[in-house]
């Protein structure tokens, strides 16, 4: 399962205690906020695109979309975002439950900056029902992304 996956990742940096399981849904932004109580800013997406015929995931807040300009200014092509069976194929988690620990090999991982702003963020956990609570520290060592980018805009 991918859950058993992105806590078995987690566990590797004595972070698997802090993931919560609910018996609702929190397979998208509002939900998981609900679940958490807490601001939808906060829930830490995972978005997934083809970039250069190689899968990536950018980790955003959960206000911010993707800004198709700086995008393309940083990986050099439009922004093309993953159908539901490639991300289930290429990332290891299904949608609803996509995170950075657990994932196949091969994924390069970004934080967006829009996650700076927060002390604690709340990313999902490989299932529609979970979330591990992380400093944004947390989340940049244990997520093994390549770097920050700056890549989000405000939802409007």
């Amino acid at each position: 399962m991918s859950s058993e996956k992105a806590l078995q990742h987690l566990e590797k940096f004595g972070l698997a205690d802090r993931v919560k399981f609910f018996e609702v849904s929190s397979a998208t932004v509002e939900l998981a906020a609900k679940a958490l109580g807490c601001e939808p800013a906060h829930i830490a997406k995972s978005l997934t695109f083809m970039a250069n015929d190689k899968p990536i995931m950018i980790v955003t807040a959960g206000d911010v979309k993707i800004d198709n300009a700086k995008y393309k200014a940083r990986f050099g092509t439009k922004a093309k975002m993953l159908t539901a069976e490639q991300v289930s194929e290429l990332i290891g988690h299904e949608v609803g439950g996509v995170c950075p620990f657990g994932i196949n090999g091969g994924v390069d991982v970004y934080l967006d900056t829009s996650l700076k702003r927060f002390e604690r963020v709340f990313p999902a956990c490989g299932s529609g029902n979970s979330a591990v609570d992380l400093s944004v520290d947390e989340l940049e060592k244990c997520s093994e992304c390549l770097e920050w980018v700056d890549v989000g805009k405000p939802m409007v």
